[in-house]
């Protein structure tokens, strides 16, 4: 699949793009990257949908962000790449970070979304989760973002996937896990540890679908259940046996979920 670049203020971003109908933006977690994260909905929804999966800075083929770069600054960024696509009220669909991410934008340039679909999402690590989980993952991160590619992978896989999630089908997200950027992941990791978006959940007043995966123990039904207690309207969803990373583990669930959902909201 061929990758596209794009000057955002300044950053280069890349990503993929597909397909013809209305804009569908993809945004993919701390770890892989637009294509190894999306492949299976890039190519599912670009029968119906532009379908665009972008790179963040600092993953993929992204050049990484400077040190002091936080979740606003990716909003911000994420917005001037859906203006530059020249997108006007896209779906987004936000991965883990790429749900709080999502969420982040809606605070900051809440004329952009048009739905949002947020999987194994997160109001930010500490408005989901207890301050001292929150210092023990960004810790842990930290550590290892000095680690080598081997050790990283071995320390991340096994809370991304269930455990009935077979390796070819979660094979290039693997890899694209392996390639990750060291300074990326801890402006990402610092990112989640710091925002706090539990009081944007009430304001949320566009249609939005959660995905949460029966066997994700890094976003637990309890936080799935906190996000949809906090945002009026919204749908919650458990996708069966699934772990974490639910589009790379079981893509044919998620796309019908999230194809259903897309249908169901008018012009």
């Amino acid at each position: 699949m061929r990758m596209n670049r794009i000057d955002v203020d300044g950053r280069s971003i890349a990503y993929c793009r597909v397909g013809t109908g209305p804009a569908v933006v993809l945004v993919h977690g701390f770890v892989g990257d637009g294509r190894s994260t999306w492949s299976r909905q890039l190519d599912a929804l670009s029968n119906e949908f532009t379908v665009v999966a972008w790179d963040a800075p600092g993953a993929g083929g992204s050049p990484p962000p400077p040190e002091w770069f936080r979740l606003p600054d990716y909003a911000d960024c994420l917005a001037g790449f859906v203006r530059e696509l020249g997108f006007d009220r896209p779906h987004l669909v936000g991965l883990s970070f790429g749900g709080a991410l999502v969420l982040e934008l809606f605070r900051r340039h809440r004329t952009i979304p048009r739905s949002m679909v947020l999987a194994g999402a997160y109001a930010g690590w500490a408005g989901s989760l207890p301050p001292d989980e929150v210092a023990q993952r960004l810790a842990t991160c930290l550590r290892l973002a000095d680690a080598s590619p081997s050790e990283f992978v071995e320390a991340m896989l096994p809370s991304m996937f269930s455990a009935s999630a077979t390796p070819d089908a979660v094979a290039g997200f693997v890899a694209s896990v392996r390639a990750f950027d060291a300074d990326g992941f801890r402006a990402m990791a610092r990112s989640s540890a710091e925002a706090d978006l539990s009081d944007v959940l009430a304001d949320v007043d566009v249609p939005t679908l959660l995905l949460s995966g029966e066997r994700d123990v890094r976003a637990p039904r309890s936080v799935a259940a906190g996000l949809h207690a906090g945002i009026e309207g919204s749908r919650l969803v458990v996708l069966p046996g699934v772990g974490h990373v639910s589009c790379v583990e079981a893509p044919e669930l998620f796309n019908r979920e999230v194809r259903t959902f897309l249908r169901s909201i008018a012009d």
